[in-house]
């Protein structure tokens, strides 16, 4: 896989910030060295996100994102000011571009009380210091550059460069579960809402960890599970499947062999998965009436089968004998107000960065809203939660 293909949730999210022409979009420009967004002398020239994946040097594989003024005024400037606090959601890095002849302003530190709210790594990036007389001194989280000249452009790369964590804090997949030369069985179903021509991106990413792990990975349909396992006799670690197989799956698996699923495994990576088992015992105090927000973190075509629509309310409302309320979400769309909610149902999230899905999480557990996902609750409610886990070391049973 090159750089370029890397997925936008393995993407560091760089976001630019600022008000109205501190010349965010120029230093944009200046620090990916292409002509990302368009530049203007008029007040609130970027009205919407902007983004795009690259590779930017020396920093690797980024979604850069330009956001419009934090100072917008109007009813339109609110709606886009709304966005600019998503778009801090799903940042991994912010950057706060500032006149340098104006310095900090109200609206400046309104944003960079925002940054460090949310605990992120950010810097200050004082622009247009080609029309200072004198730089000031640079501080910790400052650095003073011109868009223009392209004074201080390389320092600021190195500087953002030095926030990226270090890649070996970050768990696998499921590779540090592996031993080389394991054989892992993944089980992936073709059927109506199975992409043309490809697998989907948890298969393929836990495909490339297997490999990466140096075990060996052995793909098949449902249909050609259990002659598989009968080829491989004494010989496999770990069964991974669809979620929506699990019943199925569950049943051709021996006892002794593990299995776990590619949402749960998901879960794990994004770091909310210890959450997710313990918010699906709240399934058994729903009642008639309740509202679920089962909440997917891309958006497709929904087929008439669907998981998120389909699959799983019908199997909650079986499960439950209840008579409750669905309610869907998609994509970058997440209601920031859950108390109306018995519970939600959150997909895997392999289509967000770790920093989206944790804030989603974090939203539930703060209004005291049980949190799970599609995987976890799938198992619970086949009755293999127990043994969809017990693969996952340090996590309550």
């Amino acid at each position: 896989m090159s750089l370029n293909d890397t997925p936008s949730a393995n993407r560091i999210h760089i976001g630019f910030f600022g008000c109205r022409n501190a010349g965010k979009s120029s230093v944009v420009n200046a620090i990916t060295g292409q002509e990302l967004s368009v530049v203007s002398d008029v007040l609130g020239t970027t009205t919407d996100p902007v983004q795009k994946a690259m590779e930017l040097l020396p920093l690797g594989p980024v979604m850069i994102i330009d956001t419009p003024g934090f100072d917008d005024c109007g009813e339109l400037g609110e709606k886009r000011i709304q966005k600019t606090k998503q778009i801090l959601n799903r940042t991994d890095i912010a950057l706060l571009v500032v006149d340098a002849q104006k310095g900090l302003g109200e609206i400046d530190n309104q944003l960079l009380a925002l940054i460090k709210e949310k605990e992120l790594p950010y810097l200050v990036l004082y622009n247009k210091t080609d029309l200072l007389t004198e730089k000031p001194t640079e501080e910790e989280h400052s650095v003073f550059i011109s868009a223009k000249t392209k004074e201080g452009i390389w320092e600021c790369k190195e500087k953002i460069a030095h926030l990226i964590p270090a890649e070996d804090a970050r768990l696998n997949i499921v590779g540090d579960l592996l031993t080389p030369g394991e054989v892992v069985v993944l089980v992936v179903p073709i059927d109506s809402a199975a992409p043309k021509g490809r697998l989907i991106l948890p298969q393929q990413q836990v495909i490339r960890d297997v490999l990466e792990s140096d075990a060996i990975s052995v793909v098949v349909k449902e249909t050609e599970l259990a002659h598989t396992l009968q080829k491989l006799e004494g010989q496999v670690g770990l069964v991974i499947t669809d979620s929506q197989a699990f019943e199925e799956v569950a049943k051709i698996v021996p006892a002794q062999i593990p299995l776990t699923s590619f949402s749960i495994l998901m879960a794990r990576w994004k770091g909310y998965l210890t959450t997710a088992v313990q918010g699906i015992a709240a399934v058994e105090q729903l009642k008639d009436g309740d509202r679920i927000l089962i909440s997917e973190g891309c958006t497709h075509h929904r087929q008439c089968d669907d998981i998120g629509s389909v699959k799983i309310p019908r199997w909650l409302k079986q499960y439950t004998g209840k008579d409750l309320q669905i309610e869907l979400s998609s994509g970058r769309e997440f209601k920031e107000d859950l108390s109306p909610y018995a519970m939600v149902i959150h997909c895997g999230g392999c289509m967000l960065n770790e920093r989206e899905v944790k804030y989603r999480m974090k939203c539930a557990i703060d209004q005291g809203i049980p949190f799970t996902n599609y995987g976890i609750a799938i198992a619970y409610m086949k009755g293999i939660l127990k043994r969809s886990i017990a693969p996952i070391p340090n996590l309550p049973q």
